[in-house]
């Protein structure tokens, strides 16, 4: 593993209870940082925080990513644990199943928006305040490739993933000139608990559009994460970064 420099760094990660969250979030902990995991599944989120306490320090905040009061009071908490906000990794999200679009139920198609694009705008709105009057920060959004090139049966995802890279350019150029950066990356699947909430006909779909002919490993995408996160990473922003094993092909 290259050793990134994260040390004295305080990194929010947002469903960081599993998957690409907790791989994140053991990546930071690995290169000095420590971590505030926010999940909504609070027994997993107590798993996950006592699980990776050996490597740093921990703090766990169950909510609801939707909710913009909780959304404060867990920033509020946040920095109340750990004295300063550096970092913020908008990792959660939902996948909705899967259907043509003219079958989705409305409320599942909202709520996947609500989860996926709405959530990372309340954490925003709640914690760049705080970057601010420090003075430095960096912002990752973990986006998708579906989000450039929408996978089909799959609209709410792949529009709330869209949306989400939107974000990222416009809120990068807002803080260009303030020290706090903001990125997105556009992974390719990465075989997680997600893919329970997925048809196997989608699953084989989505491989079948990787050169690589495999999933993404979560610790692939940790590991460009932490770079993200990292001061090294200056001159970059409101820049979508692909992970897609050769399946962008821009």
């Amino acid at each position: 593993m290259n050793q990134l420099d994260l040390n004295n760094r305080v990194a929010i990660i947002t469903g960081g209870a599993r998957g690409i969250g907790y791989a994140v979030a053991k990546r930071m902990l690995q290169s000095g940082a420590s971590v505030a995991l926010w999940d909504v599944d609070a027994a997993r989120l107590d798993t996950a925080a006592s699980e990776l306490a050996a490597l740093g320090k921990v703090s766990a905040h169950a909510l609801d990513l939707t909710d913009r009061v909780a959304v404060g009071a867990a920033t509020q908490a946040t920095e109340a644990a750990h004295g300063k906000i550096d970092i913020l990794v908008n990792n959660a999200g939902i996948t909705g199943g899967n259907a043509p679009t003219w079958e989705l139920d409305p409320t599942v198609w909202a709520k996947v928006i609500e989860v996926n694009l709405v959530a990372p705008f309340l954490v925003c709105h709640a914690v760049v305040p705080r970057m601010l009057a420090n003075g430095y920060g960096r912002i990752i959004n973990v986006a998708s490739v579906a989000g450039k090139e929408g996978n089909p049966n799959a609209s709410h995802y792949s529009a709330s993933k869209a949306g989400l890279i939107g974000l990222t350019k416009s809120l990068g150029k807002e803080l260009a000139s303030k020290n706090v950066v903001v990125n997105c990356i556009t992974p390719a699947a990465a075989k997680t608990e997600i893919f329970d909430q997925m048809a196997q006909e989608h699953i084989d779909y989505m491989l079948s559009k990787i050169p690589m002919a495999r999933f993404l490993q979560v610790d692939e995408v940790a590991a460009l994460v932490g770079w993200l996160a990292s001061e090294d990473c200056s001159f970059s922003t409101g820049a979508t970064f692909d992970i897609s094993g050769g399946r962008a092909t821009y």
